[in-house]
């Protein structure tokens, strides 16, 4: 059975960059934030309320750019040689972003 996720014009949108998006969110909400949490004076129970609320925003948030307002139309115009190219960026970005929140924590 196939998760068949629709745009707010009715239009089928693939589910996987939401999904592999929402699962980054979570590696990282889930990872660092009770860490960091702790590591500021709060509770552990605070740190893991206040990492559970930023994944669900940032879930949230993901699903609203990736499926709700996606527009799978234009990605045709776009060359795959750019997409790529983004995507290498992108992960070299969070290549970065997690060793910054990995150095306060050593």
């Amino acid at each position: 059975m196939a998760l068949r996720l629709r745009n707010r014009r009715g239009a089928p949108v693939d589910p996987v960059p939401f999904f592999v998006v929402a699962s980054l969110a979570f590696l990282l909400t889930l990872s660092f934030g009770p860490a960091y949490g702790r590591a500021l004076g709060l509770s552990y129970s605070a740190a893991f309320g206040g990492s559970v609320v930023a994944f669900v925003l940032l879930s949230t948030l993901a699903y609203y750019r990736m499926i709700w307002t996606a527009r799978p139309d234009l990605r045709a115009e776009i060359p795959a040689p750019q997409r790529l190219l983004r995507l290498i960026y992108a992960m070299i970005a969070l290549f970065f972003l997690m060793l910054l929140l990995a150095l306060p924590l050593l």
